[in-house]
């Protein structure tokens, strides 16, 4: 299954960008989640949409500010970011986990990955 990740750019911290994740099969009841990478860092789980039950997951640093929404008719999930940081700066990459029914779990099951979309944010 083919992701594509879209909606990156350069904000000024304290700005607001939705990411989107389109894939080309449906993928009803698999996770779907961002990940991201910034310069010289490791790639971290952001946000998760569990394929199991519909529950999300955010990583301690975003939660409050971005929002992860899914419509699996659409086959899109998006990433909504609010009050950027500049520490938020990193490529975003969606992935999924074919398995059924997945929860969010370790990246290493999440095995279809899209281009990823480079966030800036400037301070």
């Amino acid at each position: 299954v083919q992701l594509q990740a879209s909606g990156g750019g350069l904000v000024r911290a304290g700005e607001s960008l939705t990411l989107s994740c389109v894939w080309s099969r449906p993928l009803d009841y698999h996770a779907i989640a961002w990940f991201r990478q910034g310069s010289g860092k490791e790639r971290e789980v952001v946000s998760c949409f569990s394929g199991a039950d519909g529950t999300t997951y955010y990583t301690d640093s975003v939660k409050g500010r971005f929002n992860i929404l899914r419509d699996d008719a659409k086959k899109i999930v998006t990433l909504q970011m609010n009050s950027l940081k500049p520490e938020d700066t990193a490529v975003y990459y969606c992935a999924a986990d074919l398995g059924y029914k997945s929860e969010c779990r370790l990246w290493t099951f999440f095995t279809s990955w899209g281009q990823g979309t480079l966030v800036t944010v400037s301070s």
